[in-house]
């Protein structure tokens, strides 16, 4: 059993052929998968998704780089959509300061509205981050974010810094990059961070795992990233599968 955290099933990417990409899903045993929507048209399809397939949740809220376009209701829209009972998450929500299109201080404002809301309804918050991660983590500290903890998605910062974040009630998401040869700062961090603060996830259709990267990624490419850290582990593929999910399972209050 596998636990995709993080998938954008609503991306256009998988138009084409979403059941099929579904069924490699089911035949790798990936027995649930986190949506996730990061502005108006991904967040519709986001809670389509969940409609029509019963292993399939959300995440709602909005992407670090369009933050600009982020209208107060926008915010109470995803407010009221948080209460529909597969919505596990806000977000992903952060700084993405590489690209120009939001400025700065427009993109922590954004961040520090989202968090307000995660406390207000009670749900856990997805970050994403590039190389942003002290005025990430330093924002996660002002706004209280421990009161619901949340993912580090992706992540790729230190082991100092990942510590951190696990004391701020948060785990820590790796996907494709943990793979590839050269990542040797999410090969070591993995090894330090203790099993009960660990995730996996796709981030489907980027950051495809090894050996599969340049081509698009999909939720069946999960099991890649888990035998990944079962070896940097010392663990048993099976061990990690089963340890992902069950936090994965705590985290977002599926039982």
């Amino acid at each position: 059993m596998l636990f995709d955290t993080h998938a954008h099933l609503n991306a256009e990417q998988f138009n084409e052929d979403l059941e099929e990409v579904i069924a490699r899903a089911k035949e790798e045993k990936v027995e649930h998968i986190v949506v996730v929507g990061f502005d108006r048209p991904t967040i519709k399809r986001a809670m389509e998704l969940i409609e029509a397939y019963d292993f399939i949740y959300a995440a709602i809220g909005w992407h670090p780089v369009d933050a600009i376009d982020m209208t107060d209701e926008d915010l109470a829209w995803i407010k009221d959509l948080s209460a529909h009972e597969k919505v596990v998450a806000i977000g992903e929500m952060g700084l993405d300061y590489h690209w120009d299109k939001s400025p700065k201080d427009v993109q922590k404002e954004v961040f520090r509205k989202q968090i307000a809301l995660a406390e207000e309804v009670g749900l856990p918050i997805v970050i994403d981050n590039r190389d942003e991660t002290e005025y990430v983590v330093s924002i996660l500290r002002e706004e209280g974010a421990e009161e619901v903890g949340g993912i580090m998605h992706c992540y790729t910062g230190s082991a100092e810094i990942a510590q951190e974040c696990i004391n701020m009630n948060f785990y820590l998401s790796f996907g494709g990059p943990v793979t590839f040869k050269n990542a040797k700062k999410p090969k070591e961090v993995v090894k330090q961070i203790p099993n009960d603060r660990l995730l996996i996830e796709t981030d489907c259709p980027y950051l495809t795992p090894h050996p599969y990267r340049g081509k698009r990624n999909e939720p069946s490419y999960v099991k890649l990233v888990a035998e990944q850290i079962a070896e940097l582990k010392g663990m048993t593929y099976e061990e990690i599968a089963a340890i992902t999910t069950e936090n994965a399972k705590k985290l977002f209050g599926i039982s």
